[in-house]
């Protein structure tokens, strides 16, 4: 069964950086896009970033210019550079992998921006 797991979250202070990553281990074929969705306290899941499997990127335009997903050469990793981190940044960050008939989410990492 393929599992996906990230890392790299922790606390940091505002105007700081974080870089997460998300390693998916297991049978994995026909991977479509990964990417990067979080929720934070008493909001709904949002989209951060996705990258296709041609690597075609897309990114919220809340994040837009400071984040930068990326995927390593063997595409069983996606890492997101997180730079000039807000307050409004604070939230579990989610890993995410989907084919042509399957999601696989990741169990979460938590990012707090605070002073």
């Amino acid at each position: 069964q393929v599992q996906v797991v990230e890392s790299g979250g922790g606390l940091v202070q505002p105007g700081g950086s974080l870089r997460l990553s998300c390693a998916a281990s297991g049978r994995i074929f026909s991977i479509l896009l990964m990417g990067w969705y979080r929720q934070a306290p008493g909001k709904q899941r949002e989209l951060v970033a996705t990258i296709t499997s041609n690597g075609m990127r897309n990114t919220a335009d809340s994040v837009q210019g400071r984040f930068t997903i990326s995927r390593d050469n063997a595409k069983d990793m996606v890492y997101l550079q997180m730079n000039s981190l807000k307050v409004e940044d604070t939230a579990v960050y989610y890993c995410y992998v989907g084919g042509r008939d399957f999601e696989i989410w990741g169990q979460g990492t938590q990012v707090t921006v605070s002073s």
